[in-house]
């Protein structure tokens, strides 16, 4: 489980975080992180910029994009697309709403819902597998 101390809103949660995601992190504070800290005063932060620094939001965002932008040039990616993504993969895998809320760090369930949108492609393909008609 993952400890987030300032997630979305300022608010304080527990997450699972998968034994793949573990090794990257370990790599990351062997390789990097220690290179890092000698630079700056990164403190108890995990992600610190090239400086020492706890990472900011905006380099986070800078950073996220242009990793995007390198696998897709014509993609305005963010932090926020890659949220939207794991939100609307989990949902369209059965997840439960609340647990999605919760993994996102949504105070209402409202907030939550908007990943709840019907993807077309989704619909076509669930029809194609699963009405009777479509089934030659």
């Amino acid at each position: 489980m993952l400890h987030i101390q300032q997630g979305k809103g300022g608010r304080e949660r527990v997450i699972p975080i998968s034994e793949r995601a573990l090794r990257w992190v370990a790599r990351y504070e062997l390789e990097v992180r220690e290179k890092w800290q000698l630079k700056g005063k990164g403190g108890d932060y995990l992600f610190l910029s090239e400086r020492g620094k706890p990472l900011s939001q905006s380099r986070c965002e800078e950073v996220i994009t242009q990793y995007i932008q390198q696998v897709n040039p014509d993609t305005k990616g963010s932090c926020h697309l890659l949220r939207h993504s794991v939100a609307t993969l989990l949902l369209e895998r059965g997840c439960d709403i609340r647990y999605t809320q919760e993994l996102l760090g949504h105070a209402q369930i409202n907030t939550t819902q908007i990943y709840t949108k019907v993807s077309p492609v989704r619909l076509s393909l669930l029809y194609e597998r699963f009405h009777p008609s479509a089934k030659s």
